[in-house]
């Protein structure tokens, strides 16, 4: 049925090859935020170069922008022959920090073994580039087509987004009438659809103490054994409770269906700048825990919170001097888009050609930007689609399958057609 758009996908194999390969060859790390003007502006120019108007959006009062660091995003259109609908590729061009354990060199964009090795390679330059073979590979075989396409490579997805897609969406570049459907590539799999994510709490928890000597522990209040307790509480009564719940959202991995609770970070005392050096002979006088809440489509963030606070309030009154603050630092609602949405209905159009079966439907444990389509640009028609397997992401030796991307491009494409030509092919 899309025998001429699936040629044309097949014929730019090799420039999908290397187009990955250069991506990867940026070192786009966040923090701080590396090399994020010249993988813009490489991006920009090579769809300059096919027709597409060009922006350069920076992200300015973001958290982490400034001149050094600045937070360029790059959005390309194209409109077609006649009005209709614009479809909306977003991939983020930041990746994490290399870290230890590589095989090879993480920036390097080696090709080996059917695969393109490298930091951001599944996770999500990959994604990007499938992308714009896809849309490439449809213009060139439906010239005529109507309506518009856009294409964003954009920042700080691994931080939150706020310097990115946060900050596009509170200019308008994703709601309606600029954008009607739009994919996130990200990499969850060639033959499943991303429907959304599961809702986030991110909270600093502070005890509070009273500084004394070491030697003489009595005379002051110790800030960690304060936190102490609340951990043993959390043991003791919140994590029972918290896998007790299930959730009827399709979210992978099974552990994922539960709600979930992660203690990211504890530092209490005096700070550990100047290791390697003596131990403060001190009763800490503060101690912080940064909590990472995972929630399900059928709780509350109210109740979500306040199964916390509960805790905490019931500590003050039962702990000697028990004092606490709590900060809010992120808070996401849950989303996911209806299974019979357009944009969802497209692609699956694209997996059922390309293997013959129908989609697997998921829900991501985390979050990625479609939560601030969702929230701030009141877009609902979002999806997250890409190739690369997502236990890839964030680990040594990362890549991602060549076939795994020509696959994937042929389905963007075909939902390309079914979203502007209503699927016409030929």
């Amino acid at each position: 049925m899309h025998d001429r758009l699936f040629n044309a996908v097949d014929a730019r194999t090799d420039d999908l090859v290397a187009l990955t390969a250069d991506l990867i060859r940026f070192p786009t790390v966040n923090p701080p935020g590396e090399a994020y003007r010249p993988c813009a502006e490489y991006v920009g120019e090579r769809l300059k170069k096919r027709g597409f108007g060009i922006e350069y959006v920076r992200g300015e009062g973001a958290p982490g922008d400034s001149d050094r660091y600045p937070r360029i995003n790059v959005v390309a259109r194209f409109d077609g022959r006649a009005p209709g609908p614009c479809v909306h590729f977003n991939s983020h061009i930041d990746v994490v920090e290399a870290g230890d354990g590589w095989s090879l060199d993480p920036f390097a964009g080696i090709v080996r073994d059917g695969r393109v090795w490298g930091r951001g390679a599944c996770d999500m330059k990959g994604g990007l580039a499938a992308s714009i073979i896809a849309v490439e590979a449809f213009m060139e075989a439906y010239p005529d087509f109507p309506g518009s396409i856009e294409i964003s490579g954009t920042v700080d997805e691994e931080s939150g987004g706020f310097g990115g897609v946060a900050h596009l969406a509170k200019l308008g570049y994703f709601s309606k009438p600029k954008v009607d459907h739009v994919i996130i590539p990200e990499p969850l799999n060639k033959d499943r659809i991303c429907l959304g994510h599961r809702g986030v709490w991110w909270a600093e928890i502070e005890t509070k103490g009273e500084i004394a000597h070491g030697s003489m522990p009595f005379l002051g209040d110790n800030a960690v054994r304060h936190m102490g307790a609340v951990l043993a509480a959390f043991e003791e009564e919140l994590f029972p409770a918290l896998d007790a719940k299930r959730t009827t959202m399709p979210v992978v991995p099974e552990g994922a269906r539960r709600s979930t609770l992660n203690l990211n970070s504890i530092h209490g005392g005096q700070t550990e700048d100047f290791r390697p050096g003596l131990p403060s002979p001190n009763v800490p006088d503060w101690c912080r825990l940064t909590i990472d809440r995972r929630f399900l489509l059928e709780e509350k963030i109210e109740d979500v919170k306040s199964e916390v606070t509960s805790i905490l309030e019931r500590l003050k009154h039962e702990r000697p001097k028990f004092d606490y603050e709590i900060r809010d630092l992120m808070e996401v609602q849950p989303t996911m888009t209806e299974r019979d949405a357009p944009v969802v209905r497209a692609v699956a159009q694209g997996i059922m050609e390309i293997f013959e079966r129908e989609p697997d439907y998921v829900i991501s444990p985390g979050t990625y930007d479609q939560k601030h389509v969702a929230r701030i640009g009141h877009l609902f028609d979002c999806i997250a689609y890409g190739p690369g397997i997502l236990d890839l992401a964030h680990r040594p030796d990362e890549w991602v399958g060549i076939d795994d991307m020509v696959q994937s491009a042929k389905v963007m494409a075909v939902g390309l057609d079914m979203l502007l030509r209503g699927g016409r092919g030929g």
